[in-house]
């Protein structure tokens, strides 16, 4: 997910956007945890991904 797509989200789309990528996180660890992850790699991308809509939404409260 780019962050300019993120920009055009609402504040309530950014926070359940967010809560899909932590539930999504969760399960890819518990899943490598077990030996059953194909591609590692994911878990550092949701991670990036969480990264940016935790900066879209910083940034908005700090431009009120």
């Amino acid at each position: 997910m780019k962050a300019k797509e993120l920009v055009n989200l609402s504040d309530a789309e950014l926070e359940a956007r967010l809560d899909e990528l932590k539930t999504e996180l969760f399960n890819l660890r518990f899943r490598h945890a077990g030996g059953q992850l194909d591609n590692p790699m994911r878990i550092n991308l949701v991670k990036k991904d969480i990264a940016r809509v935790n900066t879209v939404i910083r940034a908005r409260q700090l431009n009120g």
